[in-house]
């Protein structure tokens, strides 16, 4: 068991380290490439080769002072849980460093390279598939490094020692509710028509816990699963889930770290949050570990999507590579931020959506279709449904109770 945390954890340092330099040494190198083209078209012609290694072994002592000053006392402050650093579980500190030290550079000599083409008059590269395979393949090592490291690789995920941090809305905790009687509404003073309708076989939290709200209860929200489609468990009306084997008709709690309070304690299940009995019931398998990919790759695509726009010549070699990859670079801070924590909705809106919305507008409108009017798209409605469903909702004129829609 010793042997195997050590080869996870060594390999988990080698694959961030990784992605800290590799970027940086080719970015660099194909900086020294354009700056020795542009030494070589100079009239008269300067020393190609000593410009070359100059920059080459610039980014190898960057590389090399930036890991023995700031990485390495990182990670040491990391791993022995310094609680600055690691106490509030709300940001990686690692990822913010990866993204100031290796990122950033990287968008820096890009567009540096831009400029050097342009002011001589030269078409040499637009780094077409270095910054979008490279420079954020190296970002997604980092977010999925980050966020598997602390989870076993062997074995089956639903068991009672799963990671709690990895973000899923599987249900971790399911109580057994005392089922109440039947309360008959008691008559005063004048008498009252009609039979006495029995009230719900469910009691409520508040019943049976102090101080617990009521997450079932009928036209409250309902549980989402982000990560499944199709695949999360409905609460009936009358506060029975169904999907249950053994239990029927038995009513239960349903609490998550969003609907649940500190103070719940008791025994924890794991339900998958889809449940298939047939004969391709083999199919039917999912793991938060390997949806932790999925999510990874697809949180950057639309950053991903900008940045290529930014490796077409017309663009390129114009003024919008400053605004495109600055935006890029701002909206590659959200990876600091915990996969799981509620500010990274409003950060996404702020920091991609709404500028990347401007950008897109620019550049249809000058260079034509160089960016997909699908992305374009995806981020006015994202923000338009954030303003709408945030706070336009709590006005006075949209919070009614007439079921309209």
């Amino acid at each position: 068991m010793g042997s195997g945390s050590t080869l996870k954890f060594a390999l988990c340092e080698v694959l961030q380290f990784a992605g800290l330099c590799v970027p940086l040494f080719i970015v660099m190198q194909r900086f020294a490439i354009i700056v020795a083209k542009v030494k070589a078209s100079a009239q008269p012609p300067s020393d190609t080769s000593t410009a070359y290694w100059l920059i080459v072994a610039s980014s190898i002592a960057y590389v090399t002072s930036t890991a023995l000053l700031v990485w390495v006392p990182l990670k040491y402050l990391v791993f022995i849980k310094k609680k600055f650093l690691v106490g509030r579980k709300k940001w990686r500190p690692v990822a913010l460093v990866y993204v100031i030290l290796s990122t950033l550079p990287c968008f820096a000599f890009l567009i540096a390279s831009s400029e050097v083409q342009i002011n001589n008059n030269m078409k040499h590269d637009t780094f077409t598939e270095i910054p979008v395979s490279l420079v954020f393949f190296s970002l997604i090592c980092i977010d999925v490094v980050e966020r598997i490291r602390h989870c076993r690789l062997t074995g089956q995920a639903n068991e009672m020692g799963r990671d709690a941090e990895i973000p899923s809305t599987v249900l971790t905790h399911v109580e057994p509710i005392t089922p109440a009687s039947p309360m008959t509404p008691a008559v005063s003073g004048a008498a009252v028509s009609g039979p006495a309708v029995p009230g719900p076989a469910v009691s409520r939290p508040s019943m049976h816990r102090q101080g617990m709200p009521n997450p079932l209860q009928p036209g409250t929200s309902q549980i989402s699963d982000r990560n499944h489609n199709g695949g999360g468990i409905r609460p009936e009306t009358n506060g029975v889930i169904p999907g249950i084997n053994g239990t029927p008709g038995r009513p239960f709690i349903i609490s998550s770290p969003e609907l649940s309070s500190p103070s719940m304690t008791g025994p924890a299940y794991h339900l998958s949050p889809y449940t298939y009995t047939g004969p391709l019931r083999f199919l039917c398998v999912s793991d938060a570990r390997a949806d932790v990919f999925v999510d990874s790759f697809m949180f950057w695509m639309d950053t991903v999507e900008m940045v290529r726009v930014a490796g077409h010549p017309l663009v390129y070699y114009s003024g919008w590579v400053f605004p495109i990859y600055i935006f890029s670079y701002v909206s590659c801070l959200r990876v600091v931020v915990m996969p799981n924590t509620p500010l990274l909705s409003s950060l996404g809106v702020a920091l991609q959506d709404l500028p990347f919305f401007f950008v897109r507008v620019g550049l249809i409108a000058l260079f034509g279709f160089v960016t997909p009017v699908l992305y374009l798209m995806k981020n006015l409605l994202v923000c338009l449904a954030f303003i709408y469903f945030n706070f336009m909702t709590k006005l006075r004129v949209f919070n009614t109770e007439r079921m309209f829609f």
